[in-house]
């Protein structure tokens, strides 16, 4: 009788060795198994709504992956056009445009600007871009763009207040209270406003106008105002007299005010004083045309009868 051994089997020892490692594993599961049941237990979550939550995670990353490659190979931009097309297709394009709020300007200017926008969808169309380049036009200072679906284009403009005219040189141009050049205008235009010049003038506009209000008596009869040597103001009235008024803001209204006093006693204005110099502020000069050329002729009279009194008792 012969014993056959197959070697490579399984020993004792391995055999023990292999049980215990299941164990373990099975041991270790069950804690596992026991500690995220109590988890989701303690969260409300159920093994099934743990899945779904799960599973919509992996669908949002893919998602986000999906629209990388989209934005990478310009597929939004596709898309965007051909969402465009259906809207303007379907009604959703600029076919009127309704503007409000023109009074003075050139309302032609506003829809030349608008025309563009007519080739697009209302989709597409960018509102905040027409509106910045409406704000550049000289008599926009504010305008309101907005969409009246389905095809209405509103536009709603705020104007400048024309305020005076800036005299350069042959040239006149319309300004607002800040100085702002709006159009240029004809000299007939510039006869029934208040005409200023001299250099840095339209600057100064919004001083000025503080300096006339607070003379109002004065302030409807001054015609024009000059801006000398970027320090003060020379302003003449609707009688073509003119006060030269000293440097400085106080000291100018100071003198103003006090030249409206005297008006008001004495009528200054109207008179025969050609110019009032208000420079010295302690003091005022007149200046009448032709009372030189009198004083001088006064002189010279008097000089000569002097002279043929002299001779006369020199006679006798």
């Amino acid at each position: 009788m012969s014993t056959t051994i197959k070697r490579g089997g399984k020993g004792v020892r391995r055999a023990a060795s292999a049980r215990g490692k299941k164990r373990a594993v099975a041991g270790a599961k069950a804690r596992t198994g026991g500690l995220l049941n109590s988890l989701f237990g303690s969260l409300g979550l159920s093994e099934r709504a743990l899945q779904r939550l799960f599973t919509g995670f992996i669908v949002l990353v893919a998602m986000a992956v999906l629209w990388a490659l989209a934005v990478v190979s310009g597929l939004p931009a596709f898309a965007d056009d051909k969402i465009g097309r259906l809207a303007a297709d379907t009604g959703f394009a600029v076919r009127r445009v309704e503007v409000h709020g023109v009074e003075r300007m050139d309302e032609q200017e506003i829809y030349r600007r608008a025309i563009a926008a007519q080739a697009q969808p209302m989709t597409r169309l960018d509102v905040s871009a027409l509106r910045d380049e409406l704000v550049l036009l000289p008599w926009v200072r504010d305008a309101r763009v907005s969409r009246q679906l389905p095809d209405t284009l509103v536009i709603d403009v705020i104007e400048r207040t024309p305020h005076a005219v800036l005299q350069q040189g042959e040239k006149f141009v319309l300004i607002d209270p800040s100085g702002h050049r709006l159009e240029p205008v004809p000299a007939s235009r510039a006869e029934n406003m208040l005409v200023m010049k001299g250099d840095g003038a339209a600057e100064r506009a919004a001083d000025l106008a503080i300096l006339l209000d607070a003379a109002p008596a004065l302030q409807k009869q001054v015609r024009g105002a000059e801006w000398i040597g970027n320090r003060r103001w020379n302003l003449t009235f609707s009688t073509d007299q003119v006060i030269a008024l000293p440097e400085g803001e106080e000291e100018a209204a100071d003198a103003l005010v006090a030249f409206a006093q005297m008006d008001g006693m004495n009528r200054m204005l109207g008179g025969k004083v050609a110019v009032f110099d208000m420079r010295d502020t302690s003091k005022i000069y007149m200046r009448v045309p032709g009372r030189a050329e009198e004083d001088r002729a006064a002189r010279a009279e008097a000089k000569q009868l002097a002279a043929e009194t002299a001779r006369k008792a020199g006679g006798d």
